[in-house]
């Protein structure tokens, strides 16, 4: 079918150029530019005046549709379709392009043989990535960062810009460095540079004519302020040395504390007996002379025994000698 229509192609291409002919039609209004994302549809109209026999649309120089006003619309490709519509002021043919591609970018024309021809260009563009590293980032006081937004497969080269909260940041705080790859995108390296007073959010924008709303990234920087951090950091020091004195004494209640004037039962018994007086019977031992021993008046009397044992202080007996 699409040999057949090649065939049939020709023929009226040929026939719309032979010198001589007489038009007495003309364009009326001529397609406009367009842009578009890659992918996505493009579409121009052409409308002429009544009278027209053949009319013709080219891409960069080579025909891809032809309508006749006997037969309709002569289609070679898939990519390349049209809808007709015929009205008081006259016909108007549609081209649509259909998935797009870099190669379509160019001049699109619209041709009623040589009688006349009207063109438009079409740029197609493609949405790449956009991504900053970090989600998150902590910046001290004092302190310069530097945040690295990244732009990949683009076409054309993405307009970068910086925002910091709802306000642009100023184009001498950043750098942007674009390349294009043998595949005809282009990448796109912005960075930022800044010294932050407070937490504020960064948004890099990636920006081409096609796109609705500029894509975007952002990256939240977190300011920590050295001085409250420092007195942050005290008091928490502070609470937690309350803590511990709390637990201690706590502790005390629960397990008693140690009497330094307490001594042991065993040890005042001890102390108490050593300081009795020698004169105490308790204490004493009865000593015999050694003349008394041959003395038979003089009964022999047997020796107390020693109590070197403590003596409980419920026994103690205290006795006054006159």
């Amino acid at each position: 079918m699409e040999r057949f229509q090649k065939f049939i192609l020709l023929p009226l291409i040929l026939t719309a150029s032979l010198p001589g002919l007489a038009f007495c039609y003309s364009i009326i209004n001529g397609p406009t530019n367009a842009t578009v994302l890659a992918g996505s549809e493009a579409r121009f109209n052409c409308t002429v005046s009544e009278g027209w026999i053949i009319l013709i649309w080219l891409s960069n120089g080579s025909p891809v549709l032809t309508v006749s006003s006997s037969q309709g619309a002569f289609e070679t490709s898939d990519r390349f379709t049209s809808q007709n519509y015929t009205s008081s002021s006259g016909f108007t043919s549609e081209l649509i392009i259909h998935n797009t591609q870099l190669s379509d970018s160019g001049k699109i024309e619209c041709s009623v043989q040589q009688a006349d021809s009207k063109f438009a260009f079409l740029s197609v563009q493609v949405n790449g990535s956009l991504s900053i590293k970090n989600s998150t980032l902590t910046v001290k006081e004092n302190e310069t960062i530097e945040i690295v937004c990244e732009a990949l497969g683009w076409a054309p080269a993405p307009d970068i810009t910086w925002m910091t909260n709802d306000s642009f940041i100023d184009k001498s705080k950043y750098v942007t460095q674009q390349s294009q790859g043998s595949n005809g995108l282009y990448d796109a390296l912005s960075i930022l540079t800044l010294t932050l007073t407070d937490t504020e959010i960064l948004t890099c924008l990636a920006d081409i004519e096609a796109l609705p709303n500029p894509q975007n990234a952002s990256v939240t920087c977190i300011f920590v302020n050295s001085t409250l951090e420092s007195t942050y950091q005290t008091e928490i020091r502070k609470v937690s040395a309350e803590k511990n004195t709390d637990s201690d004494l706590k502790n005390m209640q629960r397990h008693g504390s140690e009497n330094q004037g307490y001594i042991p039962e065993e040890r005042w018994n001890t102390e108490h007996i050593s300081r009795i007086p020698s004169s105490s019977p308790v204490s004493s031992k009865i000593t015999v002379p050694a003349e008394d021993l041959h003395t038979s008046s003089v009964p022999k009397v047997r020796p107390q025994r020693r109590t070197d044992y403590p003596i409980s202080p419920k026994k103690i007996r205290n006795v006054t000698l006159v």
